[in-house]
């Protein structure tokens, strides 16, 4: 069971790794801008009040989008996020994490909360929010390898980032125009049912 929120960067990245790997599982929303995230039911299954958390048969919980993703390619290895080149395989995983590590946590719901409490107007608040994707992703335009893909001509992990940063980047009002090679690999990315199926727009709890 998959608990999340439609528009959490972070689960729409596992929603596109379940795709890829064809593996269905229940979901369940957690309404982030309501709080559900902070409820004792949900900290019971994540302490840290973050989605996603994905809930094996057993029970066991897993958290981090990231580790989500490990764990997935450990347990069902076809096909891979990773490539098998030891070296490409830590620019794919460099990528990401500017990405899922530098980018995404300096711009999500608690941070953007806390510059307002701190006296930020929301205009302030929204420049915030654009400089940090601006950022990340023009470095990620730099880092992306060749192919059709972000590195090579199979998604992989390094997709899975990008795809909801950009999703995030638009909404804070980013040009993304000025990345002809990451938009390049979301058309790419489009053209698979598993990224267009993960959308946030495609959930059902969209709003």
């Amino acid at each position: 069971m998959l608990h999340g929120y439609f528009r959490s960067a972070a689960s729409w990245r596992v929603r596109i790794a379940l795709n890829l790997k064809g593996i269905r599982v229940a979901g369940v929303s957690h309404h982030l801008r309501r709080g559900e995230q902070h409820l004792p039911a949900f900290l019971r299954l994540n302490p840290q009040g973050f989605v996603p958390a994905l809930e094996l048969d057993d029970g066991t919980v897993l958290t981090q989008s990231l580790a989500i993703m490990a764990w997935l390619d450990e347990v069902h290895p076809l096909p891979a996020l990773l490539p098998f080149d030891p070296v490409l395989r830590a620019k794919v995983r460099a990528f990401a994490l500017v990405l899922a590590a530098d980018t995404h946590p300096l711009q999500n719901l608690a941070v953007l909360a806390k510059l307002r409490a701190l006296g930020l107007d929301e205009p302030s608040v929204q420049a915030w929010a654009a400089d940090v994707n601006a950022r990340g992703l023009a470095a990620c335009e730099q880092l992306a390898g060749k192919g059709s893909f972000a590195f090579g001509d199979a998604p992989g992990l390094a997709d899975i980032c990008l795809i909801p940063q950009l999703g995030n980047a638009r909404r804070f009002g980013v040009d993304v125009a000025r990345f002809p090679r990451l938009l390049a690999i979301e058309a790419q990315c489009q053209t698979l049912a598993a990224f267009r199926d993960a959308a946030p727009a495609s959930q059902p709890d969209a709003e």
